[in-house]
């Protein structure tokens, strides 16, 4: 099993369940030999890790780095020192075993709200900003505004039509995005400047419709 639940998921009520987490590694922190704190995080949050005395000793052999992925089985306790500053600060995993699903090259910036990262580094690396707080908070947004207006209107009555990317060049103000056809050589398709003609296409059938 991949895992049972999200490192965003696990409350007070979830103790002493026996619990699988899969994501990356954010942070590692060793106190002493002894015991060694690892947050994990996934799109839906974070959840500290416990590694007792004996992983401790198999995490020396296989030491973890920040953005490892990483798949844990363990028991939900009771944190002593609770974070106010996430949802699951009230609990904690003491790791019973761990596998490294895939290991990472340090990151060229942190994964973090406030980052180490200029707007330069930080596109060239899209793949490791998009994982960042701050830009999934963004993404959400935009997605639960769409899909509120979607729903409304689907409430109303109307239909979410998409309409073709390509059609015939028109002839209008703005200079055409032309693709060659491959079908018909020496021919071209262009992106629609409007979606006009769609429109008034869809109204002759008598549809009541968003277009995009």
């Amino acid at each position: 099993m991949y895992r049972t639940n999200t490192c965003g998921e696990l409350r007070i009520s979830d103790i002493s369940k026996e619990v699988v987490l899969a994501g990356w590694v954010q942070t590692v922190r060793k106190l002493g030999a002894a015991i060694t704190f690892v947050d994990l995080r996934d799109r839906y949050g974070i959840t500290q890790l416990l590694f007792g005395e004996e992983l401790n000793k198999q995490l020396e052999q296989n030491p973890l780095g920040r953005e490892f992925v990483l798949q844990v089985t363990g028991i939900v306790n009771e944190r002593s020192n609770k974070n106010s500053n996430i949802t699951t600060g009230d609990i904690e995993i003491n790791v019973k075993s761990f596998a490294i699903l895939n290991k990472s090259a340090v990151p060229p910036f942190t994964i973090q709200d406030d980052t180490d990262g200029g707007d330069d580094l930080r596109m060239k690396y899209r793949f490791l900003d998009l994982r960042r707080n701050a830009v999934k908070k963004n993404i959400e947004l935009r997605y639960a505004v769409n899909r509120a207006a979607r729903n409304y209107l689907h409430n109303k009555g109307f239909m979410d039509i998409e309409t073709p990317f390509l059609i015939k060049s028109t002839p209008e103000g703005a200079r055409d995005f032309v693709v060659p056809s491959r079908m018909n050589p020496g021919q071209f398709y262009a992106l629609p400047q409007s979606p006009q003609t769609f429109k008034q296409l869809l109204m002759v059938a008598v549809m009541t419709a968003i277009t995009r």
